[in-house]
């Protein structure tokens, strides 16, 4: 795709922000800071079968219960679950972005591309993100599946981002670092846009990603004036 799209819609969990700081969180409560990515995975497979069987529940719920589950069955573990929970999602709160987001969204804005963020978390979250980096002002609206009651990847979330946005799908880019997004947009019929940071393989199993950088600026950078 070299046309200028209408909208950017971005991920927020690991897309825009750096989630690797959650690991000290956990190694505070006195679990191994390994358990992060475990953690985030099983976040997003509950999230995903509850949407699969009709069901909703907000993220800070389902994370919650999945991380006093996975410390109740790590070895040597004691303490109070209630709490620990309580402290390594605080975490989420003072996280920041990859350092190719703040060029990367400017470098957007300037080729006129409206900017919206669609996320499995709360829009409240992503507002302090980018309120903390000065990027705010940069994106037009802040979504969270709490609207649709549907976890990306059902093609309900991604159809309300675009509707909210006044376009028809095939005039916006998801924009995220997860396969399963981009294969979940692109079945919604928007566009996708995989920013591959670490060179990983992308799974056969999913449609190939309509585009790929190796990060946000390298992205922008196709829509520029010449």
């Amino acid at each position: 795709m070299s046309a200028v799209p209408q909208i950017v819609i971005f991920d927020v969990n690991e897309t825009l922000s750096d989630m690797a700081p959650m690991r000290a969180r956990f190694e505070e409560v006195g679990a191994p800071g390994h358990l992060m990515p475990t953690w985030f995975a099983g976040v997003l497979r509950d999230g995903f079968a509850l949407t699969a069987a009709g069901g909703y529940a907000e993220f800070a719920q389902v994370a919650a219960d999945v991380l006093k589950e996975l410390l109740a069955t790590t070895p040597g573990w004691h303490g109070d679950p209630d709490g620990a929970a309580a402290h390594v999602l605080d975490g989420l709160a003072g996280l920041k972005v990859h350092p190719d987001v703040p060029d990367g969204m400017r470098m957007l804005r300037e080729a006129g591309i409206r900017m919206f963020t669609m996320t499995n978390g709360a829009a409240s979250t992503t507002e302090g993100l980018l309120a903390r980096e000065g990027l705010l002002d940069l994106v037009e609206e802040r979504l969270d599946v709490h609207g649709p009651r549907a976890w990306k990847p059902a093609a309900t979330a991604y159809l309300y981002a675009v509707g909210r946005a006044g376009v028809h799908p095939d005039q916006a880019v998801l924009v995220a670092v997860h396969p399963w997004d981009i294969d979940g947009a692109q079945r919604a019929g928007l566009v996708g846009a995989w920013l591959d940071r670490h060179g990983t393989p992308y799974p056969g199993a999913m449609s190939a990603p309509h585009l790929s950088a190796p990060d946000l600026v390298s992205l922008a950078g196709r829509w520029q004036s010449p």
